[in-house]
């Protein structure tokens, strides 16, 4: 749960664009959107597999 303390003199915009960047790097949106449909767990490896062999080619590519 993502929660934002008010600053003294800070504005509900600056507060509202601080909760939505917590919001976003806490993953909550990323979850939700994964939970919304049922993905087969033939394509979950598949994803996994290809997100495996995309670390992997950036790390041999940052190792250069």
């Amino acid at each position: 749960m993502v929660f934002v303390k008010t600053r003294e003199g800070e504005t509900i915009e600056d507060v509202l664009r601080r909760f939505k960047r917590d919001v976003l790097r806490s993953g909550i949106v990323k979850e939700v959107r994964r939970r919304q449909e049922h993905t087969p767990p033939s394509v979950l490896k598949k994803l996994k597999q290809k997100e495996a062999e995309r670390k992997l080619r950036r790390k041999l590519n940052r190792s250069r």
